[in-house]
């Protein structure tokens, strides 16, 4: 390849910059002649490395050009382990890993039905041999906590054209390979990019006769520098504060790396405190079973935004596999399991909620349950998180039942009322013939233990199950099975956001010798954290397997920048004028706008301040809108819809430091903890900068 055959194809893949027409033509114009120059110096270089084929050497000639740009390319390694296969070259740059492999065949590849041939014959071998070739360098980068979703396997044909995935292999012509390598997202900065190929180079060390050197460094003393653990550590820390999503998804703390690879012999879960990671590695979980199984994978939670979200940052992380993974939330997928079983499904919530008002009217306002609380609410979520949520369908059932969870405790003739309300409630939702959330579960539920769904999943993966209900979990269960790597639960009893609760031993669930804990936050600055769980350290709370007997944990911390804001005010437009003052201050700094957020309480407060900040000119995206892809506007919802979310700055309106109760009132004292659980969500959002409004009237 001279250097007018290599602008042909350099050109080609420099016009995938952004900016103008004009500004990319130029920019690909002068990338196109640097690189061609650099492609004659590749040339003469690649040329001197006589013990490789023509072939390699015309891929070697191409992949060098990168290395003008800090890019470092290993050629021909020792494979550690074998006695003499070889690894034909490590690519590692701002893209990730590539372990590459040359093929110089005679007849054009060519992909289909998940097979890869070519003249006729089937080449399946060589793809297995390119994975393995692939999982040996993800376990030597496993040290450094890269994730394998930086890894890339990239099968190069001399003389093809051609661009293709196989599962996680790519397959690309040596004309096409720049065009893949400059577009992959950016993973790695330079400290990372040097540090990694350093590590990588000492477990695969050049053979003898490979003598084609790297281009000369700039720094004469970087060529004698050794790998140095911490440098990988503080760059990929600092990508983390500061760099682009592709970045903070490709390094993982080795403890999470061990997690997200481990092999479980049966249904397993991972806890920890809140910004420790469990939603990270729940990706990273994900995308390591997608490249060691062939079956869909579920990736499934309760809130319905959230799923669009982490779909999203799956598709950035490893969008090889995308099509691998379903996101989804669980009543959304159980009504598509129902629907398309033609059972029919009428959820209507605005109807199910006047029929339960109705059976208060009926049933409950003259009862004994106003001996307890006087107000419906309470004993609507009775009903919808402890009757139906545990799929309890005698009133001796219900008579016995632990209420994990509801601290009020109820006397026999209080739970009598209480099931004598719910049967007028499930009488009106039969007269209407709607049914309610729980409703979709249970149907579910009852089909899957008739037919199991097909195809079968390779794997469950549920994030933030503390907020399911126990019939939710079953369903689940009755999805994933029992078997190896089947069924992962993610999830904090101190972020449960709804009331009430349950055991996994309910649901026949073990997890025995089969859970993680993550123990380091990383999301939070630290007074963040701390102004968090100052509001909820006397709380106990129900965690899964039993009750914490306070809500104090001992979390460290890796990230100490950031600030807590307290604005006081004396009257609500004070309030406003603060919040607004502060938002327009923070719409004057570098695309802050995108990484801000107001979270409320309530549905009501959120259209007021949507309102609000709107005639003040900023741009406000709804939560409920808000699908993961960056937008310059601020992300206004309430503190639910916020789960599972994390932003730079985070402004909590009409903030209440500790909503407090009346002394010897159970259940105002149990909405209280409630209340406070969610504000915790809501604070830990919070990365760098946690805003505060309270209103204290003058006296």
């Amino acid at each position: 390849m001279d250097g007018r055959d290599f602008l042909t194809v350099v050109e080609g893949c420099a016009v995938v910059a952004g900016g103008s027409a004009g500004a990319r033509g130029r920019r690909a114009r002068e990338e196109a002649l640097e690189l061609a120059r650099r492609s004659r110096e590749a040339w003469e270089q690649a040329r001197r490395w006589e013990a490789a084929a023509e072939a390699e050497r015309r891929v070697a000639a191409t992949l060098l050009t990168l290395t003008a740009d800090g890019w470092r390319l290993l050629v021909d390694r020792r494979w550690p382990g074998t006695a003499s296969a070889n690894v034909d070259m490590i690519l590692v740059g701002r893209g990730g890993v590539f372990v590459v492999d040359v093929k110089n065949w005679r007849d054009a590849p060519s992909v289909g039905n998940g097979r890869l041939s070519a003249g006729g014959r089937e080449r399946d071998g060589e793809v297995a041999k390119m994975l393995a070739m692939a999982r040996a360098v993800e376990e030597r980068t496993a040290a450094l906590g890269m994730s394998p979703v930086a890894v890339q396997p990239l099968m190069v044909f001399a003389g093809h054209r051609l661009d293709e995935s196989l599962g996680r292999v790519r397959l690309v012509g040596r004309e096409d390979v720049l065009n893949v390598l400059l577009a992959a997202p950016k993973r790695l900065n330079a400290p990372m990019v040097k540090a990694v190929a350093a590590y990588l180079g000492e477990g695969f060390p050049a053979y003898e006769t490979s003598a084609l050197p790297e281009r000369p460094s700039a720094d004469p003393g970087e060529a004698e520098s050794l790998f140095d653990v911490e440098e990988v550590e503080k760059a990929a820390l600092e990508s983390v504060l500061h760099g682009p999503i592709e970045q903070w998804m490709t390094f993982l703390h080795p403890d999470q790396v061990a997690i997200a690879r481990r092999d479980w012999s049966g249904p397993a879960r991972i806890s920890g405190p809140a910004g420790t990671g469990k939603t990270v590695v729940g990706l990273h979980r994900a995308a390591h079973i997608a490249t060691r199984t062939t079956g869909p994978i579920m990736y499934v939670t309760y809130v319905n935004n959230l799923p669009r979200v982490q779909g999203r940052l799956f598709q950035r992380m490893a969008g090889h596999l995308a099509d691998r993974v379903e996101f989804t939330s669980l009543h959304g997928w159980a009504q598509r399991l129902l629907t398309g079983r033609g059972i029919r499904v009428n959820l209507d919530r605005r109807q199910a909620d006047d029929a339960f008002s109705r059976a208060w009217l009926q049933a409950g306002r003259g009862s004994a349950l106003t001996e307890v609380d006087p107000l419906p609410h309470y004993w609507e979520q009775e009903i919808h998180h402890v009757i139906k949520g545990r799929g309890l369908t005698t009133l001796e059932e219900y008579r016995t039942v632990s209420r994990y969870g509801r601290r009020t405790p109820l006397q026999p003739a209080h739970r009598e009322a209480v099931w004598l309300l719910y049967e007028e409630y499930e009488l009106l939702l039969r007269r209407r013939d709607v049914h309610d959330f729980n409703d979709v579960l249970l149907m579910a539920l009852d089909e899957l233990r008739e037919r199991p769904a097909t195809p079968s999943y390779a794997a469950v993966i549920v994030d933030e199950v503390q907020d399911l209900t126990l019939t939710g979990v079953r369903l689940l269960h009755a999805l994933a099975g029992d078997g190896p790597n089947g069924l992962l639960l993610i999830g904090d009893g101190q972020q449960a956001v709804y009331p009430g609760g349950f055991r996994l031993g309910e649901a026949g669930v073990g997890i025995k010798g089969r859970g993680a804990v993550l123990r380091v936050n990383y999301r939070n600055a630290a007074p963040i954290l701390d102004e968090a769980l100052r509001l909820v350290s006397e709380d106990p709370f129900d965690d899964l397997d039993g009750p914490t007997p306070n809500g104090h944990r001992t979390v460290e911390t890796t990230y100490h920048d950031g600030r807590v804001v307290h604005a006081a005010a004396r009257s609500e437009s004070d309030h406003d004028e603060h919040l607004v003052k502060a938002l327009n201050a923070r719409a004057e700094e570098e695309d802050a706008l995108a990484s801000t957020a107001v979270l409320c309480r309530s549905r009501n407060d959120v259209e007021h301040y949507h309102r609000l900040l709107t005639r003040a000119g900023l741009p406000v995206l709804r939560l409920d809108n808000y699908d993961g892809r960056p937008a310059d506007a601020l992300k206004i919802g309430t503190y639910l819809r916020a789960k599972g979310l994390e932003f730079k700055n985070v402004y909590l309106p009409a903030f209440n430091a500790r909503p407090t109760t009346p002394g010897g009132d159970p259940t105002a004292d149990e909405r209280a903890a409630l209340t406070r659980r969610q504000t915790f969500v809501a604070m830990t959002r919070a990365r760098d900068v946690l805003w505060l409004g309270t209103i204290v009237p003058e006296r």
